[in-house]
Parts: structure tokens; C-alpha cells; sequence
């Protein structure tokens, strides 16, 4: 019988393979692994859960208290003033409801919190400053026939 030479892979053919695997995942890896943006998205999720969840909490001792159906009520443990029993939308009352740490200007803490009427809105301190007002948790406290409304923007993330 005659022997077969085995043939294989020259080492620079295997570099040249190396070089092109590397040049796609640098340019096509981060259009499907966008991990920073599904993080914010993600924790803008938790936040609401725990906006909900604290508000929630609130209403129940509102509603114990007989302050539920109360246009402008009050609670004294935790101190906070009460939109028909759930939380108003109050800057200055959110440590009170809410275990987050928070600024105005994203100088400290993890989140930056704005009041604007009867609107609180959350964004990630993470974000740049000039996309913040894009993603966001908006909290608009309840009306007389409504509870608060939570509402997710992630565009800005």
C-alpha cells in the first residue's frame, strides 16, 4: 500500500483564520451583545417593582389609618404625605417610602430623581446627563379615580 501524506493547516493559514475571527467580533459582537443598554432597561425594571411595591405598602398602612380616600392625607410613620392613600409625588418625602439613594444632578447615588408637579421620574446616575431625560421610570401619583401609573421609557438607555 501506498502511504498517504497527511496534510494540515500551515501556521500562517491559521493566523490569517485568527486575525478574520477576531475582526468580526469586534465589529459585528457589539451590535448583539449591547449588554449596557439591557442593563439599564433591566434595572429600570427593578426600580419600578420597588416603586410599586413601596407604594403599595404605603396605601395599605393609609388604608388601616382611614386615610385612603383622602385627597391631600398624611402619614406619620413613614412620614409622608398621601395622594389618595398612595404616595404624593414629594422630592423631599421619597427616603421616606423608597430605600434608594438618590440626587437631583446625579452627583451621588445610584439613581437621579426629579419632581415636576404631581410627576417623580427616575433615571440611572450611569446615564449621560444629556440622554437621562430618556430613559427613565415616570411614577404620577393617583387621582380620585385612579391609582398611580408607572411608566417605563428606555429609548435614552
Amino acid at each position: 500500500m501506498k502511504a498517504m501524506k497527511q496534510q494540515g493547516f500551515t501556521l500562517i493559514e491559521l493566523v490569517i483564520v485568527i486575525i478574520i475571527l477576531g475582526i468580526l467580533a469586534v465589529t459585528a459582537a457589539p451590535k448583539f451583545l449591547n449588554l449596557q443598554t439591557d442593563a439599564r432597561v433591566s434595572t429600570l425594571s427593578g426600580l419600578e417593582a420597588a416603586v410599586k411595591g413601596g407604594a403599595n405598602l404605603v396605601y395599605s398602612k393609609a388604608a388601616i389609618a382611614g386615610e385612603e380616600s383622602a385627597e391631600n392625607g398624611s402619614l406619620t410613620d413613614p412620614a409622608v404625605t398621601l395622594a389618595y392613600g398612595y404616595p404624593a409625588a414629594d422630592i423631599d418625602e421619597l427616603d421616606e417610602w423608597l430605600d434608594i439613594t438618590h440626587s437631583t444632578d446625579g452627583s451621588t447615588g445610584d439613581w437621579i430623581a426629579n419632581e415636576t408637579g404631581t410627576t417623580l421620574t427616575f433615571s440611572p446616575s450611569s446615564v449621560a446627563s444629556g440622554s437621562a431625560s430618556t430613559c427613565q421610570l415616570t411614577y404620577n401619583e393617583a387621582t380620585s379615580g385612579s391609582a398611580p401609573t408607572y411608566t417605563i421609557d428606555p429609548s435614552g438607555c
